[in-house]
């Protein structure tokens, strides 16, 4: 009896690990993005930033480049963005962890992996030939 307690405590443990590995709904996501500005790295480094405006708007930029508004939908359990250029769908699968959201972006092989590094209220300060009087 004394071994069957831990293996059920560990069995689980891993039962709610992969509960919580279940990709967000657009409406989950949605709830936790709308009016917000994240920033996202890839293995430790900047990544890019994107502003979630109302209506599934979207304004994206990587790191040190310009700004690019587009807008999400989800299809298929997924997270679509599609921007002005380019103009094909970038979808990725999120994840809600104790440090914020991760993203999978599932139109690469290698699965290029993105975690929420910083949160913010504010606007995106975008940079570009587009910017100015």
């Amino acid at each position: 009896m004394k071994r069957t307690l831990p293996i059920f405590l560990l069995c689980q443990t891993l039962a709610f690990a992969v509960q919580s590995e279940s990709a967000m709904t657009g409406a989950e996501f949605d709830a936790y993005t709308t009016g917000k500005t994240l920033t996202y790295s890839q293995g430790g480094a900047q990544f890019g930033i994107e502003q979630y405006l109302a209506g599934r708007k979207v304004r994206w930029a990587f790191t040190n480049e310009e700004c690019r508004d587009g807008f999400w939908y989800e299809d298929a359990g997924q997270i679509c963005f599609v921007y002005e250029d380019p103009d094909d769908p970038q979808c990725w699968s999120f994840f809600r962890g104790a440090d914020g959201l991760k993203a999978r972006f599932m139109n690469d092989p290698a699965g290029t992996e993105l975690s929420e590094v910083q949160q913010s209220k504010a606007p995106m300060s975008c940079a570009g030939p587009d910017v100015g009087v």
